[in-house]
């Protein structure tokens, strides 16, 4: 069976930076809902479609067709005092940044004094990747998945 949109491919993703250090690896493979539907990269997508089990690839990947670059305005602080307690370095939390903004995630950068900085960047924005991608298997979706907008059952999201 073929890549197309509402099919579940079920993969292995090891994410390495430009010298080819591994950042990320799943210990378990990871069942991506193609189709737009926001569950990965869509360069990842792109390269999927089409492909069946077996297909394996390493994509180049640049900020623009990956995370993003980073934007140094997403870098805000916070009075320690007005943080949640047990505050610590790589803790994430939502904040809405502005006045109307949408809630994001923001990673606890440093805490300095009396000051928290917090980074609204991807973690992996501003980066030249290497992304190698292997297939395991290609289902099609449920009607359930499509509805979720997510993989279910092994190696997807459980409810």
């Amino acid at each position: 069976m073929k890549i197309t949109k509402d099919t579940i491919a079920t993969v292995d993703i090891k994410v390495a930076d430009k010298l080819g250090r591994v950042i990320e690896k799943t210990d378990e493979p990871m069942a991506l809902l193609i189709g737009g539907y926001g569950n990965t990269l869509p360069a990842i997508e792109a390269a999927l479609e089409g492909q069946e089990a077996g297909f394996q690839t390493t994509l180049q990947l640049t900020p623009a067709n990956g995370f993003g670059e980073r934007d140094e305005s997403l870098m805000l602080t916070i009075p320690k005092k007005d943080f949640p307690p047990g505050v610590k370095v790589g803790g994430q939390l939502e904040v809405r940044p502005g006045e109307g903004a949408d809630f994001r995630v923001f990673t606890v950068a440093k805490i300095k004094g009396d000051t928290v900085h917090l980074d609204g960047n991807h973690p992996l924005a501003g980066q030249h990747l290497q992304v190698s991608l292997k297939v395991r298997e290609v289902r099609e979706a449920t009607a359930e998945e499509i509805e979720h907008r997510h993989a279910h059952g092994a190696h997807g999201h459980h409810h």
